[in-house]
């Protein structure tokens, strides 16, 4: 086992200034290699190296030299922070780049997008005609992105209540905006 005086990690959790650049001096080339192993990118490494090294301050109290030896310490911290970063990475969605060629035809079709956003200035002005709680729910649905149940709980209302507003608004929207259309292609009757 490791001097007590020597102790690197005894430092570190008593707080003396230099035992941090003396800690990265001599586990850094350990915890760069296992960085890298776990990493996609050098960026990626640096970072996971830095996340290491701050649990290392934060955990050094944490260190018993009768369990195990100093790099075996800060091995298993940055084995563990490692693995974490990985899950996390794991969950992402992956993103790609979108050009021209991956778009459908009507998305690169400017007429297209104008036709989109006249259809929905109309509906955004057919929502006033709603009553008030189904504009807030499909409010918070269709422009804020939340799920009836963060609903519920933003307007403290029961989930069945918001299902049945969002229902009933989106019954309410089609069926104006179709008698819109009908007025603007002359089906409906006398105007």
């Amino acid at each position: 086992m490791s001097d007590p005086v020597n102790s690197v990690m005894a430092r570190v959790a008593s707080g003396d200034p230099a035992a941090m650049e003396d800690c990265l001096a001599r586990y850094g080339g350990l915890v760069w290699s296992l960085a890298r192993r776990f990493s996609p990118t050098n960026a990626d490494a640096e970072d996971a190296v830095q996340e290491v090294f701050i649990e290392v301050w934060r955990h050094a109290q944490r260190y018993d030299e009768s369990i195990a030896s100093e790099p075996t310490f800060i091995a298993m911290i940055a084995r563990r922070r490692l693995i974490d970063r990985q899950r996390r990475r794991d969950r992402q969605p992956q993103t790609t780049a979108w050009d021209d060629t991956t778009l459908p035809q009507s998305a690169r079709d400017p007429a297209e997008w104008l036709q989109v956003c006249d259809d929905a200035n109309r509906a955004r002005e057919k929502m006033q005609e709603l009553s008030s709680e189904q504009q807030r729910v499909l409010k918070l649905a269709l422009e804020g992105g939340c799920s009836q149940s963060e609903i519920a709980e933003r307007l403290q209302l029961p989930l069945g209540t918001v299902k049945t507003h969002a229902r009933r608004g989106l019954i309410k929207l089609r069926e104006l905006l179709a008698a819109n259309a009908d007025k603007l292609t002359g089906k409906g009757g006398v105007a």
